[in-house]
Formats: C-alpha cells, sequence, structure tokens
C-alpha cells in the first residue's frame, strides 16, 4: 500500500524525543512489508544544517484565507525510503524545533499539515493511507476530508491517527492560527481555541494508542488528559498497538557504549558494567549493593511526585541510585541537594547522553519507572534485555510489558497505587527479593532478557489497520 507517514521529528534527521525514535523505525519496518512509504516533515534548521539539500520540485504555494504561503520541498534518500521536507524558514527556521518566539507552534503545524498534504499532490504520490502522529501532524486527518486544497487528491486514502501523548493537544486561540480557516466546519473549537488533537481524532479513520492499555486508560476521565469525550465517541475506531524497541541499538550483546559485552546464556560482563557504572558515577564499587538506575525527563509524568518524598527514606537502605535526566528544575534543584546530602550512595547527572543511558541500562540491577503516565514507554524494554529488572508502576504501555513478581512469567515489579508508600513498599520487596530469593531473581532476568517487543510486530498490526481500512 502507498502510506504517507506524517511526523514532526525523526531520528538520525532531527530528535528531541521518542517520537523520533517512531518516526524512523516504525517507516523501515512498514516498508520491510512491501509497503509503498514517503515521510514528510518540516525543514528545521537542524536539518539544513546538516544536509543542505536541494529543491526536488517547483515552489509550491497555498492561499489560505487570502494569504500566500510559499515554501520548497526537499528531498532524501533515508536507508531506502523517500523523506520530503517542508522548506518554509519563516517558521521552522528557528534553533529548536518548537521554539515558540514569535510564531506559535499550533501555527507552525497547522500549515506544515496543509503543506504536507500539498507536497503529496505536487509529487504525485496518491497514498491509501495517510498516517499522523501526534497533535503536531493531527490536523492532516481533518485536512484531508475538508480542505478544498486537498480534498479531490485524498477522496479515497484512509487516514491513522497514532496517539504518543495526549496530554499535548495543541490548544491555541484562533487568531493565533492565521493558517487556520476558522469558520470552516467540523472543527474542535471551544471558546475561540482550537483543540488540534481532538480535530483529529474526529476525522482520522483510525485511531492506534501506543499501547493496548493507554486505549483504554484514554477513554475515561481520569486517564485521558481530557480528550475521553472525543474517544468515547469514536471508540469503535480505538485500537492499541504496542510501540517496539529498537533491539539492534539495545542489545548487551553488541554495545558500543558499555564496559563489557553479555547476553542471558553468559551473564559475566553484567559484573564488569555495574563497576563500570559505579566507578563512571563516583559510587562506591561494591557487586552486592544493590544499584537502582532511572534515566528520563525530571518531570511529574515520570513519577516524580512518588519519589521525591520518600527519596531519602530509600536512601536509608544499603542502595545505590545512578539518575540520569533533565527537566523541571524545581525537581532538578531537589535532586542537586538531596546527592549531595548523600555523595556515596545517590548521584544525579543533570544532562542527557546516549552513553550514560546505556551504562546505566547495562550496569544497574534495578530500573525505576514509576511513572504517572506512560502511554508506552521504551526504557522498560531496554531494561527487560539488559537483565536490568523493571519496577514500574502498572498503567499504559508498562502493564502491557512487566508482568509482576508472584504472577506466572513475572518479569519485573509492579505497583498500582499512586502513592509515595506504594513505591517505597515495592522497592522494598524487590530488594528483599534479590537477596532472599536468589533462584526466583535470576529466572525473573532470564525470562525478562528472553522477552521481545518489535516494531517488526508493530509494523504487522498497522498493516492488518491499513487493511481493515481499505477493504471498507
Amino acid at each position: 500500500m502507498k502510506v504517507l507517514f506524517l511526523i514532526s521529528e525523526v531520528e538520525d534527521i532531527v530528535k528531541t524525543g521518542g517520537l523520533a525514535d517512531v518516526g524512523k523505525a516504525l517507516p523501515l519496518a512498514l516498508s520491510e512489508l512491501d509497503h509503498d512509504v514517503k515521510i514528510i516533515l518540516p525543514y528545521y534548521k537542524a536539518a539544513s544544517d546538516t544536509l543542505n539539500l536541494s529543491n526536488c520540485i517547483a515552489q509550491q504555494i497555498l492561499y489560505v484565507n487570502d494569504k500566500p504561503y510559499a515554501f520548497d520541498v526537499k528531498n532524501l534518500n533515508f536507508n531506502g525510503i523517500d523523506v520530503y521536507f517542508v522548506d518554509y524558514p519563516e517558521y521552522f527556521n528557528s534553533g529548536a524545533l518548537y521554539d515558540e518566539s514569535g510564531i506559535s507552534n499550533a501555527e507552525k503545524f497547522t500549515f506544515f499539515s496543509l503543506a504536507a498534504l500539498r507536497t503529496a499532490e505536487a509529487i504525485g504520490f496518491k497514498p491509501d493511507v495517510l498516517h499522523a502522529n501526534d497533535w503536531h501532524t493531527s490536523m492532516a486527518c481533518y485536512f484531508a476530508k475538508h480542505s478544498p486544497l486537498s480534498y479531490e487528491h485524498f477522496a479515497s486514502t484512509k487516514s491513522v491517527l497514532t496517539v504518543h501523548n495526549a496530554a499535548f493537544q495543541g490548544v491555541e486561540h484562533t487568531l493565533k492560527v492565521p493558517s487556520l480557516d476558522s469558520k470552516a466546519p467540523g472543527m474542535y473549537i471551544e471558546n475561540d481555541h482550537i483543540n488540534m488533537l481532538k480535530t483529529g481524532l474526529l476525522y482520522a479513520d483510525k485511531i492506534c494508542p501506543v499501547s493496548q492499555t493507554y486505549a483504554q486508560e484514554i477513554s475515561t476521565a481520569l486517564g485521558s488528559h481530557g480528550i475521553d469525550d472525543v474517544i468515547r465517541q469514536r471508540i469503535n475506531s480505538v485500537e492499541g498497538i504496542l510501540n517496539g524497541c529498537d533491539y539492534e541499538q539495545w542489545d548487551p550483546s553488541t554495545d558500543e557504549f558499555i564496559a563489557a559485552h553479555f547476553s542471558s546464556e553468559d551473564m559475566q560482563g553484567k559484573v564488569a558494567c555495574k563497576k563500570d557504572l559505579q566507578r563512571t558515577f563516583g559510587l562506591r564499587q561494591n557487586a552486592k549493593t544493590p544499584l537502582l538506575g532511572m534515566v528520563c525527563r525530571t518531570t511529574l509524568q515520570k513519577g516524580f511526585g512518588y519519589l521525591m518524598p520518600i527519596l531519602e527514606s530509600l536512601l536509608d537502605h544499603d542502595v545505590q541510585l545512578a539518575l540520569v535526566g533533565t527537566g523541571q528544575k524545581d525537581i532538578t534543584d531537589e535532586l542537586h541537594r538531596i546527592a549531595a546530602k548523600h555523595p556515596k550512595q545517590f548521584v544525579f547527572i543533570e544532562d542527557f547522553k546516549p552513553d550514560y543511558a546505556h551504562k546505566v541500562e547495562a550496569g544497574a540491577d534495578f530500573f525505576l519507572m514509576p511513572s504517572e503516565f506512560e502511554p508506552c514507554g521504551l526504557n522498560q524494554m531496554y531494561s527487560l534485555a539488559y537483565g536490568t529488572v523493571p519496577i514500574v508502576r502498572g498503567i499504559g504501555g508498562l502493564k502491557d510489558t512487566i508482568i509482576n513478581y508472584g504472577e506466572e512469567n513475572s518479569t519485573g515489579f509492579v505497583f498500582q497505587e499512586p502513592s509515595s508508600e506504594a513505591l517505597l513498599s515495592v522497592i522494598r520487596k524487590a530488594l528483599l527479593v534479590r537477596l532472599e530469593a536468589k533462584k526466583e531473581f535470576s529466572a525473573l532476568i532470564s525470562r525478562g532478557m528472553k522477552q521481545k517487543f518489535t516494531w517488526e510486530e508493530a509494523a504487522e498490526k498497522y498493516s492488518e489497520v491499513y487493511s481493515g481500512l481499505k477493504s471498507h
């Protein structure tokens, strides 16, 4: 099938977070299944500085609300897939991908959605499926059905909207979105504010949250970030599809960032990785001391509301904690304070470097993910692969990938209640099992290392979704 894949970032081209991993891995996996995939994304300054591409077609002009938007289109062969870039420097030539100095992101990505559809038309690509991702490109699902600029070209196109994180919705006053015809029918506008994600959800033919549990959660008032009204309206079109893991990049038997290689058959290298992590982070080198790791944004979403109140109580135990991340200043300030007070046990590095992430995954005994919400999550998958036992809250993709200790085929430790006490309790339980039930603990590690959550499997499920849409 012909698939037009719209996303705001792609790993190895431009990246700020996990969305970029999907932007690379899923189109490649779909291409392997013989889909003809074309990716379109903005030509950010970060991409133009690195790639320096030439125009591939004549300049395009969009007229919206009587205003002309003239933009160029670049092309790159990316691992065998055509990537097209919308080159509109006024919107995308700033230093940061989502910089809002002067122009709202809602305006930038509303324009981008229109320009991406025009680009597909200009290159003669008539997709069977338009695959949009999150709020940045969700308006394309609406425009493909409603915009006179594109309606005819996309008359037989079906749309899929993958929801990676419903907390971000692209809400903005319509006056700040001049490329939007706010008088056009059917958009989700309340109090003169457009909600881009909700608009896309109303018009996508299929809605795919990034795990089965997250698909259930966003249909509830408590877990939906306020989109449950639209999700319940479209519930028969919702199907959760778990993201995959890049096991070429995250493989302890080949990882270039870690001190020694290891596998489920030979774990000796993990001992060396723990020593290396302790040495690198300035912790006392002791194989027996349980070492907990975290690599994440330091935000409430990642569970710091639960962790911070019990962090010093946790450090009353004979444990070490290696934490790498950046985020909210109030949280990072407090982490620095506690780390300075407990330098032999706790190191906080306010940074993000790939080698640190890999060292933590390879060297820690446990990986903490006490998230407030987690649509899919990837670090728990990495942790399983590296024999680092996940301690997670049973929500979203964490619930779908980690089986709690005590259940059949367990692979980690899961707590449910959104509280500091529940988090501390499950950590203590995990420490106790490691100390007193060594055989069970080793078996749990071994089972986890054999788990695989592949992009190939995700692509197969998306293929089934595409086929189902085309048969209707």
